[in-house]
């Protein structure tokens, strides 16, 4: 939880940081997303130059590409054991 990914969408062109998080601390305004919401679990699993698919509640298709990984907590040292 709570790594950082800055995302492109490949429909407009924009950038955009987001944080993975629990969803009691979502705020997507805020760039927190939900690992539970549909753009959160579109990226599960998804590395740099990935393309994250997901539907908005709307019923739109997104798609967006996984431009960086700014910040991971396993990959830092963060929540090991």
């Amino acid at each position: 939880m709570y790594s950082q990914v800055l995302l492109q969408d490949l429909g407009t062109g924009q950038r955009q940081e987001l944080t993975l998080c629990y969803p009691a601390d979502a705020e997507p305004a805020a760039g927190f997303v939900s690992v539970l919401s549909p753009v959160g679990a579109g990226l599960l699993g998804l590395t740099v130059g990935s393309v994250a698919r997901w539907t908005t509640p709307a019923g739109s298709e997104r798609r967006a590409e996984i431009l960086a990984i700014l910040f991971q907590p396993e990959a830092s040292g963060d929540y090991t054991a």
